[in-house]
């Protein structure tokens, strides 16, 4: 029961990393306008995801724009991009394989090493799955920080990291956790059962021999 538990819980934070990485590609506060230094212009707040760039006044008002072409975007924007949807993809199919091989569905329920074997595999895409948007994260957040301590930026181009970019993060460490869980509960108890040699049965008859 408590491999089952561990199971259980892997796969519910693995899910919700899946859902929090799918929200982080789709938001735009992937960096925001900082207001460091001499910008104290603070009526108009940009931010900037993977897909578009949105101006936020002080009245409430948003404003995004998709940006206009693939090819005008830098390379860490297009290896981002690229990792990101990697790891979403992963991530859906590690759904998949890890919910074929998990204690409380019926599929190879009766071959319990091949059903072990499979909630492995699915932990272990989660696992890979997490690594790729790792790197997407930390990759577009060292872009920022050293843009950001660049002396030759402006002071009202720098940025910051924005909220989405945490999340990312938070999402990619669940997945992560939760492809670790699921590895660990299927290691125990995986192998071959123990065969033991069987007693020999004393001989018949009581005599005793020399």
């Amino acid at each position: 029961m408590a491999n089952s538990g561990l199971q259980m819980l892997g796969f519910i934070l693995a899910f919700i990393g899946f859902v929090g990485l799918i929200a982080s590609v789709a938001l735009p506060q992937w960096k925001a306008s900082s207001y460091s230094g001499d910008n104290i212009v603070t009526a108009l707040a940009i931010y900037e995801g993977l897909w578009m760039s949105c101006a936020a006044q002080s009245t409430g008002q948003i404003q995004c724009k998709n940006f206009d072409s693939l090819l005008k975007l830098d390379s860490t924007m297009q290896a981002t991009r690229a990792l990101m949807i990697a790891s979403i993809f992963f991530s859906g199919m590690a759904i998949l394989v890890a919910s074929l091989g998990m204690k409380c569905t019926t599929c190879f329920a009766e071959d319990k090493q091949k059903k072990n074997r499979i909630a492995t595999i699915g932990g272990g895409i989660f696992i890979f799955g997490g690594l790729l948007a790792l790197i997407a994260t930390s990759w577009y957040g060292n872009r920022i920080a050293k843009d950001f301590n660049n002396p030759f930026t402006p002071t009202n181009s720098r940025y910051e990291f924005g909220s989405t970019l945490f999340l990312g993060w938070g999402a990619a460490g669940l997945c992560i956790i939760g492809g670790a869980f699921l590895c660990s509960s299927c290691s125990h108890g995986a192998g071959p059962p123990k065969q033991y040699p069987k007693s020999r049965a004393a001989p018949a008859g009581g005599k005793d021999y020399v």
